[in-house]
């Protein structure tokens, strides 16, 4: 399974957001990485700064360079605003779903529970974190897994998470994935209409 394997607290302070959760080290440092970090910055060009967004949207969804385009060119053959369905493609993989559930505490540790074959969808095991849910399908934990302690942590500490687009019944650990979000709904910091952008030039 293809995956970024990089240092995730470099990418999270070029961005200066925690792109893969917590960072002590974007807490500390208030500066892009790298020994001229702290000099001089110059202006960006727009491509630059359109670059960039497409960049943040992958690494925070944890999505390759050929995955997104291929998303990007699902969303653009949809009716309705590009950027918003982009982000609403992203959201509803697999891997993102068991993340908003609380299943597990970063959509990279989401991936490996997938991939592990420890998630149901609709009842039947599914190992393929970019999977595209659909209205009114259940995603839960298997039987077996349900005891797992990484599982069992993550729903513990992640009790207080709700997103209205997502429904969760924490004695059967299963949830629902209602409907698309609207935008208002995305939580994530992600400037769609740049990377709209990007890709119409």
């Amino acid at each position: 399974m293809a995956r970024y394997t990089g240092p995730k607290t470099k990418i999270s302070r070029k961005f200066g957001e925690p792109i893969f959760g917590a960072s002590k080290a974007l807490q500390k440092k208030n500066y892009p990485p790298g020994q001229h970090g702290r000099g001089r910055r110059r202006k960006q060009s727009e491509y630059a700064i359109q670059l960039a967004e497409k960049q943040k949207a992958k690494y925070t969804y944890g999505v390759l360079e050929k995955q997104f385009a291929n998303i990007f060119d699902k969303a653009s053959r949809k009716s309705g605003i590009t950027g918003e369905i982009l982000l609403q493609l992203l959201e509803a993989r697999l891997d993102n779903t068991v993340f908003r559930l609380g299943i597990a505490p970063t959509r990279r540790a989401a991936r490996q529970l997938v991939g592990h074959k420890h998630i149901t969808v609709n009842g039947e095991i599914v190992n393929i974190p970019s999977f595209t849910l659909k209205e009114n399908d259940v995603v839960g934990v298997r039987e077996k897994s349900k005891s797992l302690e990484a599982i069992t942590d993550s729903l513990g500490a992640n009790a207080s998470k709700k997103f209205s687009w997502l429904e969760w019944d924490s004695t059967d650990m299963v949830g629902k994935f209602l409907n698309s979000p609207s935008r208002e709904e995305i939580p994530e910091n992600i400037k769609e209409q740049l990377i709209v952008e990007l890709y119409s030039k």
